[in-house]
């Protein structure tokens, strides 16, 4: 394929080609892509359950834009990467990468990126999805099953038998894991719409779970509010907010160290296991800066769109930014957005 062959990554890049392996037909609309990752970047593309990969899609209008599509397959089970795309009305990049791509071909992608992930897979875990927001969770399911010892309840929803995604995966998992999971399948055909109180009372039966949501925001907006009247713990509660990337994040933004007599404040970076003091300018975002000084950080988008460079303010005080995919209980814990904070304190402590 053509379109895609030219599209080679730039030396010093952190996009890479991956070749595409299979492609499963997963539902009417719905298809797999099975990466082969290089070698040379096995460790680069390292990832936790519920991460995601963004996709270099071709475009006769831009040459290409970029889409974010979370990891279907598990860390823990899964030898290959997979993403599961959805067609959307409308979604150019949907409906291109499952009308174009075959065995074979190459996209580039940038490194998995993404903060929906549980932390400690010996929990309970009580799993939201709802069409194609099937597919971190899928991931996290997986892994739980796997590397943790907890409990799984998934609460399924979809508009019908069709629609659903690795129905036959799920039946398996089901059977193979009697006692450890439980599927649950909510067809609009069939039930209509969940309403908050039908879902409420259902999480009242697992208020010490985890619950992790994924799925069109109308579906996540009913399931936090049936698990806020449920009385789950707001620690407990967990989403994945995507929102649409404006920019272009394969595009290498040029990277500058800070000059002597800029005005800044003294940051302290625990990152990775280590500790970072450096010199953060009161009119530069934290994820540029730590460019700039040479330390690895996770980022994806650089727009505030995606949460992969979210970390936590320990001491000190900074302006968000562009914050609007986090929620007022992640601002309230410390959370931001590196790609876009500055800093509003002399020193600042900031965790990732």
């Amino acid at each position: 394929m053509s379109a895609m062959t030219d599209m080679g990554a730039a030396p010093g890049s952190r996009a890479v080609p991956l070749t595409v392996s299979e492609v499963i037909e997963e539902s009417e609309d719905t298809r797999s892509l099975v990466f082969s990752v290089p070698d040379s970047h096995r460790e680069q593309f390292t990832y936790r359950p519920g991460q995601f990969l963004t996709l270099r899609v071709p475009s006769d209008l831009t040459g290409s834009v970029a889409r974010c599509y979370s990891l279907a397959s598990s860390p823990h089970t899964d030898e290959a990467h997979k993403v599961t795309v959805k067609r959307t009305d409308g979604g150019y990049g949907s409906n291109w990468l499952c009308d174009n791509v075959a065995a074979g071909d190459t996209i580039e992608s940038l490194p998995p990126s993404g903060i929906f992930t549980p932390t400690d897979l010996d929990d309970d875990f009580l799993l939201w999805a709802a069409g194609s927001g099937i597919t971190p969770v899928m991931s996290i399911l997986k892994s739980v099953l796997t590397a943790g010892t907890g409990r799984v309840v998934l609460c399924y929803a979809n508009r019908d038998e069709r629609s659903v995604i690795f129905a036959a995966e799920l039946r398996e998992l089901a059977a193979r894991y009697v006692g450890r999971l439980r599927v649950l399948h909510w067809l609009e055909s069939i039930q209509g719409l969940p309403t908050r109180a039908q879902l409420a009372g259902f999480a009242n039966l697992f208020t010490g779970y985890q619950s992790f949501i994924c799925g069109p925001a109308p579906y996540m907006a009913v399931v936090k509010e049936a698990l806020s009247e449920a009385g789950v713990p707001r620690d407990r509660i967990h989403l994945e907010v995507f929102q649409s990337l404006t920019g272009d994040p394969f595009v290498e933004a040029p990277i500058h160290p800070v000059p002597d007599d800029t005005d800044a404040a003294e940051a302290h970076i625990d990152i990775d296991g280590q500790t970072h003091t450096l010199r953060w300018p009161r009119g530069r975002n934290l994820v540029d800066t730590m460019l700039g000084a040479g330390i690895e950080v996770p980022y994806s988008c650089r727009e505030g769109n995606c949460g992969s460079c979210a970390a936590t303010v320990v001491q000190g005080a900074v302006d968000l930014g562009n914050a609007n995919i986090l929620e007022e209980q992640d601002i309230a814990d410390g959370l931001f957005l590196a790609c876009q904070a500055t800093p509003v304190s002399d020193e600042v402590t900031i965790e990732f």
